[in-house]
């Protein structure tokens, strides 16, 4: 496989899966922790999330072509990296909500947050050449204004 079929069949959808559950999943938790104060229900209400998303972004991108046009490859190899690269951006900031006390369990989770922009930033400046800091900058002003509208909501509950 040629490193543009590379990166256009494998990394692209594994990208678009990381940063949707990685940003997606950010507003159902934030919201849910800071509604209950219960870090237990939030890592429910993350857990379902990160599956839900995970399909439903497998399907988006399994459906969104053949391949055959574009050249973008298998789409359910396509839609299933999607969908594993959609659950591991959800689920590994739903993790730190296993923790019973309240403010270590979302301080844990801003710093896996805070942890996983940077990897996103990382991943886009090394295999699609753009300025890393741009790129964190650009997904970092995403990632804080979702948690920010969960948390809102969440607290005005």
């Amino acid at each position: 496989m040629s490193e543009h079929n590379f990166l256009l069949q494998r990394v692209q959808p594994a990208m678009v899966g990381l940063i949707d559950g990685s940003l997606s999943t950010l507003a159902p938790i934030f919201g849910i922790v800071f509604y209950t104060h219960r870090p237990h229900t939030a890592f429910i209400a993350g857990l379902a999330t990160s599956i839900g998303a995970a399909i439903s972004m497998a399907f988006s991108e399994g459906l969104s072509d053949t391949g055959e046009l574009t050249g973008r490859g298998s789409p359910q190899i396509r839609g299933a990296i999607t969908g594993i690269g959609t659950f591991l951006g959800g689920i590994l900031h739903t993790l730190p909500f296993l923790i019973t006390n309240y403010h270590a369990a979302v301080v844990v989770a801003g710093i896996v947050v805070a942890f996983e922009l940077i990897a996103l930033a990382v991943i886009r400046w090394k295999f699609f050449q753009t300025g890393f800091l741009k790129s964190l900058l650009a997904i970092s002003v995403g990632g804080a204004i979702i948690a920010v509208v969960g948390a809102v909501i969440g607290s005005a509950g």
